[in-house]
């Protein structure tokens, strides 16, 4: 008798066990439906922010690579704008959240449940990426400092004509100089021993 009731109880005790790993089961896949029902309709949000950001993307350069404006997967769906920055749903799923991962860690650049706000939000971000890298060419290409070098040497005064110091005479001028010097020489004292000559004729 004994063993009967012990058979019996272990049999409910199986069945009980059985039972609350069914429902456990259950439990697990109602939670898994309602993350991916989570994770649906923060995708859904995202893509009707794509949809809104559509004519920007559509205004971008086409040599700029710089920008994504794709959706990623994953427990959190993504709305990445470019490399480091990207808008994603609040916990409460209907905010916005836009960010951008740093060295220094995450920086909000805006939060709002109106997905026009965030969409100027991201305008603006874009628009000030597009100006930073015409700066970036414009300091590494030099066309400014080549423009004002130009601009400097117009306005330099000309510069004083200043007079030549007179040159040492060559060598062939210095030998003609000597020799007219030595005629010079000669002249004299032909001149000097015609006089003198002179007086001793008259003396005698």
């Amino acid at each position: 008798m004994g063993e009967g009731k012990d058979n019996v109880s272990s049999l409910m005790g199986t069945r009980r066990l059985a039972d609350a790993v069914r429902a456990a089961k259950i439990a697990a896949a109602h939670r898994s439906d309602v993350v991916v029902d989570i994770r649906e309709a923060d995708r859904a949000r995202l893509e009707i922010l794509a949809e809104e950001m559509q004519s920007v993307a559509d205004e971008i350069p086409p040599g700029d690579d710089r920008f994504d404006f794709t959706i990623s997967g994953g427990p959190q769906p993504r709305f990445w704008v470019d490399g480091t920055a990207h808008v994603s749903m609040a916990r409460d799923r209907r905010t916005y959240r836009f960010a951008r991962e740093t060295r220094l860690g995450r920086i909000m650049l805006g939060e709002s449940g109106d997905i026009a706000v965030i969409a100027d939000r991201v305008t603006d971000y874009v628009a000030e990426r597009i100006v930073e890298r015409d700066k970036a060419f414009a300091d590494s290409d030099g066309l400014g400092v080549r423009v004002l070098d130009r601009g400097a040497k117009r306005a330099e005064p000309a510069a004083p004509i200043q007079a030549r110091p007179a040159q040492a005479p060559s060598g062939a001028g210095f030998a003609v100089a000597l020799s007219w010097l030595m005629i010079g020489m000669v002249i004299g004292a032909g001149t000097l021993y015609a006089i003198a000559s002179m007086r001793g004729f008259s003396l005698n």
